[in-house]
């Protein structure tokens, strides 16, 4: 059999490696159920480990103990999590009827601006004198929008129970893997690489969406706007999504703003302060601080967090950028993924080889 060209032979792995890709992401979508609490329990590993080096090494307690307490920390955090969604899911179903009241408020004040515009601009039932407020408010009939409202609620209520199921899963196989780790172990080679990527993108990104989620909840609150710190707790969650995370944490206040605020100057700063925060903490200093540690293109990460967002949904989307980085880290040691690896870090064509070292002349 004659032997395939150059070409020929990258065409060849080419498709071999798309026909791979399409078949993982199936089995990827298809076991969705039990891959993703695998995939959070290695990333609640990352951030339970130095705990229980802290308290095994320094503190001198023994492994079981120093597990539990660090588990105990994480299932303290997620307790807290659920309660405050759900007091604030009872808190917006309890305050609803005030919330009507200022939508027909601002409606009222938007219909009354139609006594500015020039009758020529207007049909003839809208005209100055023959607009009644009132009764087009009341022609409007809100339940439909309201019961859209509950069911979204609903929908994030259900999401938050999901993730509660799963919890005793992931913290089980985040057990496993903490139990079956040394105090400080440290890796080499490929694992080794894996391992600090991973490790500084999470540490960095916990420190910086922390600091996101405090910030925009204590503006908001002293600001007066309400759900000031579920508002915050869900910057610190959406900080982990790249570029629209951030975008979305700042828009989802608007509303609650619109219908809160008297004053446009009150609205105005209840939107721009958070904004300023998420733009500051993630396009200045968080890049600062992480540098080029992950070496992934915006576009590749953009493109990426669709991938994921489709296989897992919002957790995937979550999980996105330090899987995307395995990968690359993983494709960068094999020669016929190598072109993959680099294309994900922006870098299309053959990267420059070292020059060599000039010859040495003989003693």
């Amino acid at each position: 059999m004659p032997e395939l060209g150059r070409e020929q032979q990258l065409i060849v792995t080419g498709s071999l490696l798309m026909l791979a890709a399409v078949a993982l992401s199936f089995a990827l979508y298809w076991t969705a159920s039990l891959m993703v609490p695998f995939v959070l329990s290695i990333m609640v590993s990352y951030l339970v480990a130095p705990l229980v080096d802290v308290l095994q090494v320094r503190l001198g307690a023994p492994r079981w103990a120093a597990i539990l307490a660090a588990f105990v920390v994480i299932g303290v955090g997620w307790t807290l999590l659920v309660l405050m969604l759900w007091t604030s899911a009872t808190g917006i179903a309890d305050n609803a009827d005030l919330y009507v009241e200022r939508v027909g408020e601002l409606a009222t004040s938007a219909l009354g601006l139609l006594e500015h515009v020039p009758r020529r601009y207007l049909p003839e039932e809208w005209e100055p004198g023959r607009l009644d407020p009132t009764a087009v408010l009341e022609s409007i009939d809100l339940r439909p929008w309201l019961a859209r409202v509950g069911a979204e609620a609903g929908n994030v209520i259900g999401f938050a129970a999901t993730l509660v199921s799963n919890a005793v899963l992931v913290t089980l196989f985040a057990v496993y893997q903490i139990s079956g780790r040394g105090p400080r172990e440290h890796r080499d080679g490929m694992w080794g690489e894996i391992d600090d990527s991973v490790r500084r993108y999470l540490l960095t990104k916990v420190g910086t969406s922390a600091a996101t989620g405090v910030l925009v909840g204590l503006i908001l609150a002293v600001l007066g706007v309400d759900l000031a710190f579920v508002f915050g707790v869900l910057a610190f969650l959406l900080n982990f999504i790249p570029s629209i995370g951030s975008i979305l944490a700042t828009l989802l206040p608007v509303p609650l703003v619109l219908l809160q605020g008297d004053s446009m100057a009150w609205a105005a700063l209840a939107i721009l302060l958070p904004g300023t925060v998420q733009f500051v903490i993630g396009n200045v200093l968080e890049p600062k601080i992480m540098g080029d540690s992950l070496d992934l293109h915006p576009i590749a990460v953009l493109l990426t967090l669709i991938f994921w967002g489709l296989l897992w949904g919002p957790v995937g989307m979550l999980l996105a950028t330090p899987l995307t980085a395995v990968m690359k880290i993983v494709m960068s040691r094999f020669e016929t993924t190598r072109a993959v690896a680099e294309l994900l870090a922006g870098r299309v064509g053959p990267r420059p080889s070292p020059a060599a070292d000039p010859p040495q002349a003989a003693v």
